[in-house]
């Protein structure tokens, strides 16, 4: 079984300093879990994410899943802050409760130049997906750790 280039601590730690940004406005986004290839995130309920009508915002369910599939190409590749979203496709399959949104990440293709992977969108306590996104990363040539 192959393991995660960094920890969750790791991750957290290296994001904190070459993704600072992320956090404007307070953090929201919490790495729960990361293996090789996988991770779980989690995007805490705030004002700051809603829409008119009280529910998540698409873009900020979109923001959650590209950070998770950054989280899972870094689980990787190790230490390549310039891995890059080429593609980024999201259906929305349902409304989301209010609270919590929780990501399940992993990666179906991890190649030399592109990484592909999918991520399940879920309303914390829920089994039913509300929304499901692929995504493509460029990660530079020879920027491997």
């Amino acid at each position: 079984m192959t393991h995660a280039a960094l920890s969750r601590d790791e991750m957290e730690q290296y994001l904190d300093e070459i993704f600072p940004e992320i956090h404007q406005g307070g953090r929201t986004l919490f790495i729960e879990a990361v293996g090789h290839g996988t991770c779980r995130v989690r995007m805490k309920h705030h004002p700051k994410n809603l829409r008119p009508g009280g529910t998540i915002s698409g873009p900020a369910m979109m923001s959650l899943a590209d950070f998770a599939l950054y989280v899972a190409v870094l689980s990787v590749v190790g230490r390549v802050p310039l891995a890059v979203t080429t593609n980024l496709s999201i259906n929305f399959l349902r409304k989301p409760e209010t609270g919590d949104i929780v990501s399940e990440t992993r990666l179906l293709k991890a190649g030399k130049r592109l990484c592909v992977g999918e991520v399940s969108l879920f309303s914390e306590g829920s089994d039913e997906p509300v929304a499901h996104v692929t995504g493509t990363y460029s990660v530079p040539p020879g920027e491997r750790s």
